[in-house]
């Protein structure tokens, strides 16, 4: 069978048609020849998503946006339609979130199922439109409150450097000069001290040394001596003293209560009236020896006897 000529430029001008309008929607994001569900979404903000966006499910590239048009021109909402193939069921509550997957890509709509819906998602449905911030969003948001703190502690920090000029004039600063080289001196001065010190006890380096040598041995020494104590001995002199104690104490008491020749003299008033009458009578007869001495000795060389004692009347 001979195909005419005319045949053969239809068939191809139908093709070119057929061609032209394949390539037209591939390049709108639509595939004629892969059996894709539709699905729909409004947004009031596409937050720079393009066509051709993917459209993930757990990560998986499932399908991609097919356009972007607006619903309403009072409130500016944007419908998003998307084209999906996948053999995992999806349902109509299911959510489709617009999200950014990082820095550098651009907007994408991950579709998060509902799977205690079971009923399905058909060809045009609307699904739930869901957003999830972006990392630059989320570094924002974190940013913010730092940034007010930041601005805060810039203004205090002004303020601060504004007084600290103010008190920091210019007899603040010759005196800060001053006390500065003053310091440096002082520095300088105990460098030398120190190096004097230094210079003193390397010359007695020799002696620090012997006396560091015998205070070693005196604490040998010291150690042993206490090593060699028993210490049963020391609970027995320990016992001892305290025996000796009881027994002071008990003395103590028999005096207090005026028993015994010391408890008397203590307590015995009679007794101790007695003994200063008695040192008062002693003390008369001391001082009347020195003064008449005739009363109490006679003594006569050639046996003569003596002159009687003539009592002196006493002075009234």
């Amino acid at each position: 069978m001979k195909v005419t000529r005319e045949a053969k430029t239809a068939i191809l001008v139908i093709g070119s048609i057929l061609l032209f309008i394949w390539g037209y929607m591939f390049l709108k994001g639509r595939d004629l020849f892969n059996s894709y569900k539709t699905y729909y979404v409004i947004y009031k903000d596409v937050e720079g998503l393009s066509p051709s966006a993917p459209v993930t499910l757990n990560g998986l590239v499932v399908g991609k946006v097919t356009g972007i048009t607006f619903t309403d021109h009072t409130t500016g909402q944007l419908q998003i339609e998307m084209q999906v193939k996948t053999d995992f069921p999806i349902s109509k509550t299911s959510y489709a979130t617009l999200y950014e997957p990082g820095l550098l890509g651009g907007k994408q709509i991950a579709i998060v199922p509902d799977l205690k819906n079971p009923a399905p998602a058909e060809d045009g449905d609307r699904l739930q439109a869901g957003l999830k911030p972006g990392m630059l969003s989320v570094v924002g948001e974190k940013l913010s409150p730092l940034q007010t703190k930041v601005e805060a502690t810039v203004v205090t920090a002004d303020s601060l450097l504004h007084n600290l000029n103010n008190v920091v004039d210019k007899q603040t600063q010759e005196n800060l000069r001053a006390s500065i080289a003053e310091m440096r001196i002082t520095m300088s001065e105990f460098s030398k001290a120190a190096k004097t010190l230094n210079a003193t006890i390397s010359g007695n380096k020799t002696n620090i040394d012997a006396t560091m040598a015998n205070l070693n041995k005196t604490s040998a020494n010291f150690a042993e001596i206490s090593d060699s104590i028993d210490p049963e001995q020391i609970a027995s002199a320990i016992n001892s003293l305290e025996n000796s104690m009881k027994e002071v104490d008990k003395m103590m008491a028999e005096v207090q209560s005026g028993k015994g020749t010391l408890g008397k003299l203590l307590k015995d008033e009679a007794m101790y009236n007695n003994l200063a009458d008695a040192s008062n009578e002693l003390k008369e007869l001391l001082a009347d020896l020195k003064r008449n001495p005739k009363r109490y000795v006679h003594f006569s060389v050639f046996g003569k006897k003596g002159t009687p004692y003539e009592e002196t009347p006493k002075k009234k």
